[in-house]
């Protein structure tokens, strides 16, 4: 199993960013997925999962800002991040949920 995260930069406080990841050697359209992010000097965290069936969750302090979807066709997790603050600054990752498969991460830096 490979997963392939991309998107991270720098953005201003209040922009936009969308991060995506592309899994191979796993039925994609079976597993649920999420995306963590970790901060320094912190433990990674969950952002937003989304199920098989598209069901999705967030951390509350990401609630309303950030929409995660997927495209099975593509074998594609998105996260589409908008009204960021310099507190979602961090390395983000995706990760077949429930297993040890995490992507690389993918920095996300917001300036104030």
């Amino acid at each position: 199993v490979q997963l392939q995260a991309s998107g991270g930069g720098l953005v201003q406080s209040g922009g936009s960013l969308r991060l995506s990841c592309t899994a191979s050697g796993i039925s994609f359209s079976i597993i649920a997925l999420a995306w963590y992010r970790q901060a320094p000097g912190q433990q990674r965290e969950l952002v937003a999962g989304i199920t098989a069936a598209g069901s999705t969750m967030y951390v509350d302090s990401v609630k309303g800002r950030f929409t995660i979807s997927r495209d099975n066709a593509k074998n594609t997790v998105y996260l589409q991040m908008n009204s960021l603050k310099p507190e979602d600054t961090a390395v983000y990752y995706c990760r077949v949920y429930g297993t040890d498969w995490y992507s690389r991460g993918t920095q996300v830096t917001v300036s104030s």
